[in-house]
This record gives structure tokens, C-alpha cells and sequence, in this order.
């Protein structure tokens, strides 16, 4: 053979093998994010999950890739959102923001690996592990705090979601609180923005002393509006993370959202890795954190109590 006839040979064959080593590379894993949620109110939130995958080994764009689904506020999108992730056969499906995406995902597969950030599903199954935010669980000590702060007030406000799946026993949580100290108790329901407006007309119109806004996906992703509405009206307000203080409410009393995405992420990139469902636990929440704005309690014309004061992890001035 020719030594320009063998160079040309080898120039050949060296040129396929990059051709059949992409060839023989696995494709990339797929995660889920499945999210009732919007993107614009979840940024912070799908931070914090990249930092749990990163913890893992895994970059979005490197050696992983995510496919975000968001039902915008319209949950009844979900379970067909659920459905299109396993159809497109994720790895692994991240049920992101409380019971309802968590059970549109269940309801879609009962194989592929499900980690959710914040449900209190009390059998999740074989194939389900996650995070609880405790939150259902906190609404009374909400109302003892916000007594704490506004004490003697004739009327106090709850407002919740009706169509979050523990709405019933949360509202039942309280009025028992409430009947236990002689408080009266006005329950208002919102599920749109719109029925948020309104329930601030009533509060107005009933003199309301305070409000008790109930934990809700929802009616977190609405903060904003909660937190301009109070203010704009005078209302003190408890709230259940510390990101509507952030933005000037009042106080704020559960756990921290964030460490529950973060650990979705690395429930995620375990999985990836080979771990079952079933080898990670369901984490409860060991931190709640008292969140109180000195700046919102002087413009409302309230002194925080120097024993509720010493008690909060975070105090913004």
C-alpha cells in the first residue's frame, strides 16, 4: 500500500470515529418539573432546585435535561400535563407546589419515580417521596401569633382557597382555636385574583381587625397583591413563608420553602443515580421560622410585643 493511499485510509477512519462515538453516547436523562404555578412567581423556587441537582452532579443543558410544564393557576390542566410527561417518558417527575400536582402525577404513572415539594399525602406509595411543608398543621399557631400581636381583636379574618384539598380541615383547625379563646373568627374564600379584590372589599366593609391567610399554592403565587392589598387597607397580616415579609407584610410563621425544592433536587439526581423512591424518606420540616417586618408593624401603627420580638428568627427593619 502507498503511503498517500494509507494516510487517506486513515484520515477516514479517524474522521468516523467521532461520528461513532456520538453515536454509541447515551442520550441525556429527562426530569419532570410539574408545576400549578407560573415560572415568574417560581424563579426563586426553581433556583433552589437546581442547587439540589447540582449537589447531585447534575447541570441542566450538561448531562440533564428538564421539561418545565406550568398549569399557570389553572390546575385543572394538571393531570394532562402529568399525562404528557409520561408520555414523553421522563426519568423522574418533580410534583412541584402542594397535594394537587402531587396527585395529578400519582394518578399518571405508578412506575416512574415522583418527588414532590410539599404535599401532606399520608400513603404516597411505591414510586412517591418528597418533602411536607407542615403547613395545615400550623394555621392555629398563626392565629395565637397574630392575637399576640393585635390582642383584643373583636374580628379576625381567615381566608383560604376552597379548593385546596385541606382547606375544610384547616378552617376547622381554627374556629376551634378561635372558640377555645372566645375569638371570632370571619371565613373568606378566594381562588382567583379577582376573589381576592373582593374578599378585601369585605374585609373592609365587615371592619376586620386582622387576617389569617391560610396556606394555599395559589395564594402564595399571589403575595404580591396580598401584601399591597394589606397595606393599602391597614390590615396586620400573618402569612405562611417568610417571602411575603420579604416584600413588606407583616409576619410569617413555617418552614422554609426553599430547602424543599433544594431537596427535590437532590431526591432527583439520587434517583438518577439509581436510588428507588422507597430508599428516600419523606422529610418533615425540623425548622419554622417567625418572620416579623418592624417597618409594615410601624406604618400599621402596631408595637410588636418585646416577647413576640425576642421569639422571631428574622426581623426585617
Amino acid at each position: 500500500m502507498r503511503r498517500r493511499e494509507f494516510i487517506t485510509l486513515l484520515g477516514g477512519a479517524t474522521a468516523a470515529w467521532p461520528l461513532a462515538a456520538r453515536a454509541q453516547q447515551p442520550a441525556m436523562p429527562v426530569v419532570g418539573f410539574l408545576s400549578g404555578q407560573s415560572p415568574d412567581t417560581s424563579a426563586f423556587l426553581v433556583a433552589a432546585f437546581h442547587q439540589g441537582l447540582n449537589e447531585t452532579g447534575f447541570i441542566q443543558g450538561q448531562n440533564v435535561v428538564i421539561e418545565y410544564r406550568w398549569a399557570l393557576g389553572q390546575i385543572d390542566r394538571l393531570p394532562a400535563m402529568a399525562a404528557d410527561l409520561v408520555g414523553r417518558q421522563v426519568a423522574v417527575i418533580i410534583a412541584a407546589g402542594g397535594d394537587r400536582p402531587a396527585l395529578a402525577a400519582k394518578g399518571a404513572t405508578s412506575t416512574i419515580p415522583i418527588v414532590f415539594t410539599g404535599s401532606d399525602l399520608s400513603q404516597p406509595g411505591g414510586n412517591v417521596t418528597g418533602a411536607s411543608l407542615f403547613t395545615s398543621e400550623l394555621e392555629a399557631k398563626k392565629l395565637a401569633l397574630l392575637r399576640e400581636l393585635v390582642p383584643n381583636a373583636p374580628l379576625i379574618a381567615m381566608l383560604v382557597n376552597p379548593i385546596n384539598p385541606s382547606a375544610e380541615t384547616d378552617i376547622e383547625d381554627v374556629q376551634k382555636a378561635a372558640a377555645a379563646v372566645g375569638q371570632q373568627i370571619s371565613l373568606l374564600r378566594a381562588s382567583s385574583e379577582q376573589e381576592i379584590d373582593t374578599a378585601f372589599e369585605k374585609i373592609v366593609q365587615q371592619r376586620v381587625n386582622a387576617l389569617l391567610v391560610a396556606h394555599d399554592p395559589f395564594l402564595f403565587s399571589r403575595r404580591d397583591q396580598f401584601v399591597a392589598l394589606a397595606a393599602r387597607h391597614g390590615v396586620p397580616a400573618i402569612y405562611e413563608f417568610r417571602e411575603y415579609v420579604a416584600l413588606g407584610g407583616l409576619m410569617s410563621y413555617g418552614s422554609r420553602i426553599i430547602d424543599n425544592y433544594r431537596l427535590a433536587g437532590n431526591y432527583a439526581g439520587r434517583i438518577l443515580k439509581g436510588a428507588k423512591p422507597a430508599d428516600l424518606p419523606v422529610q418533615q420540616p425540623t425548622l419554622f421560622e417567625l418572620v416579623i417586618n418592624l417597618k409594615t408593624a410601624k406604618a400599621l401603627g402596631l408595637t410588636v410585643p418585646p416577647a413576640l420580638l425576642a421569639r422571631a428568627d428574622e426581623v426585617i427593619e
